[in-house]
């Protein structure tokens, strides 16, 4: 049986004698070049202040009086979607079942393109506290009082849009 190892062994320090004899000008140092010490102190560079334009929102006046009359808009909106909703309940629930096109599912329709405009009312104004809030955020100013109008709004909206799909669900 013929042993392995020495001649293993043997090519083992072959291969490293080869290595070692390598020249040594022909790859780089690794030692630490005069460029690569630290040296000296560093300084921040100034930064220069970004000049923010105002944003445009095309609605006048006082914030407080804007705000006011959007939400008061949002709300008489919403009065109107609620005195509509229950013709349209009256109409959808006679359109239950009918066959699409016939009278009774055209009025039901109607009703609801009604209710439809009541709610675009509303969401006019919440379009134009979203213009207000992002003209506040952009300029870094406080938007808490618009985002109070925006929460006010947006369940009013939320509301409508549930009796909007409750009625739409009814009627196909």
């Amino acid at each position: 049986m013929f042993d392995c190892k020495p001649f293993l062994a043997a090519s083992a320090l072959f291969a490293c004698a080869a290595c070692s004899t390598a020249a040594a000008d022909r790859y780089p140092s690794l030692a630490i070049r005069d460029i690569e010490r630290v040296e000296g102190t560093f300084e921040p560079v100034p930064t220069q202040q970004l000049d923010v334009p105002e944003v445009a929102t095309g609605l006048a006046g006082p914030l407080d009086e804007r705000l006011a009359a959007l939400v008061a808009q949002a709300s008489e909106a919403h009065r109107d979607f609620t005195s509509a909703v229950p013709a349209a309940e009256t109409r959808v629930a006679a359109a239950a079942g009918a066959e699409v096109g016939s009278d009774s599912w055209a009025a039901a329709q109607v009703a609801l393109a009604d209710l439809d405009s009541a709610r675009s009312i509303a969401a006019i104004a919440l379009g134009d506290l979203d213009i207000l809030h992002a003209s506040a955020t952009v300029q870094a100013e406080d938007a808490t009082a618009i985002d109070s109008a925006r929460g006010q709004v947006i369940a009013l909206v939320r509301e409508e849009d549930a009796v909007l799909e409750l009625l739409r669900g009814r009627v196909r």
